[in-house]
């Protein structure tokens, strides 16, 4: 396995496992290709015989960070890949001058919020009916 930087070409690829994993929030291949284009955004992800496993992006904003999606394939999940990208998204973020990394989660996805906990990360409030279904979602951040 391998955790490197995302390219151009892999957007296809990524908006293809973005929609298997998030379906009807799944960020379109345009967005992410915008997003792609931006110089405070940076990608990783990992791959595993050409094949994504996982990826994540942070977009940085003068001592603030953004998480905005980290995602892992269902045949990948508990393998550590979850926690290799958000600490090389981390890294990313304090590199380029951040002191603080935000995110967002579903209030319901008790194993992203486990992942992280367990990777420093604190919850600070609540967005009540944040999501299209109405769910609300817990804004964490971690002091870098």
């Amino acid at each position: 396995m391998l955790i490197r930087n995302w390219k151009y070409e892999d957007i296809l690829k990524i908006s293809q496992l973005e929609k298997d994993i998030f379906s009807e929030e799944a960020w379109s291949y345009k967005t992410l290709a915008s997003v792609f284009g931006t110089a405070s955004f940076s990608g990783v992800l990992c791959e595993d015989g050409g094949e994504i496993a996982g990826y994540g992006g942070v977009t940085v904003a003068a001592d603030t960070a953004d998480i905005g999606n980290i995602a892992v394939a269902e045949n990948y999940r508990n393998g550590g890949i979850g926690t290799a990208l958000l600490t090389g998204l981390c890294e990313i973020a304090k590199s380029a001058g951040a002191e603080k990394v935000f995110l967002e989660v579903r209030v319901s996805n008790s194993a992203a919020m486990k992942l992280y906990l367990k990777c420093g990360f604190a919850g600070v409030y609540a967005r009540t009916r944040y999501y299209p279904d109405g769910e609300d979602c817990l804004v964490m951040v971690k002091n870098l």
